[in-house]
């Protein structure tokens, strides 16, 4: 595993433990996080370097601006996965977030068991009520979680 690697598990991770903690991603992870991969490949490759964690970047962010936009994740959780991204490169970026939405949607699943909500998130989907999540009243989720595990898998599966 790369240093790259590392350092986007280590984020991953810290990331979790704030999400998990007060619900809240801070900027400084995310934004330093992506900061500090632009640095690290743009040092490390050049401007090749450079343009795939640009390109991680935007993939990542394009990946979850749906869910975004649709009020589904925060504004913590997107700017995560383009960090993450960033250190990834574009290929890795695709499988975290593919991976990141089996591990959401498996979560989502255990919550909505556990809470009772299950009937109403089918009737949901059912009426395809997707207007906006934001305003919906099912249970939030932490978001972090299921991104580490993403990230994980790809790496494990991938790299």
């Amino acid at each position: 595993m790369s240093l790259a690697h590392l350092v986007a598990i280590a984020i991953a991770a810290m990331a979790c433990v704030t999400d998990l903690r007060s619900r809240r991603i801070p900027n400084a992870l995310t934004f330093g996080g992506a900061a500090a991969a632009l640095v690290f490949h743009t040092v490390s490759t050049g401007g090749a370097g450079l343009l795939t964690s640009l390109a991680g970047w935007g993939l990542g962010v394009a990946c979850f601006l749906l869910p975004f936009a649709l009020g589904g994740l925060g504004g913590g959780d997107i700017k995560l996965v383009a960090a993450l991204g960033a250190w990834l490169g574009p290929a890795l970026t695709i499988w975290m977030a593919m991976y990141t939405g089996v591990a959401g949607g498996v979560v989502a699943l255990v919550v909505a068991l556990s809470r009772g909500y299950l009937k109403q998130a089918l009737a949901n989907i059912r009426a395809v009520k997707v207007a906006s999540l934001a305003e919906s009243r099912e249970p939030g989720l932490a978001y972090a979680p299921p991104i580490l595990v993403g990230t994980a898998v790809a790496l494990w599966l991938h790299s």
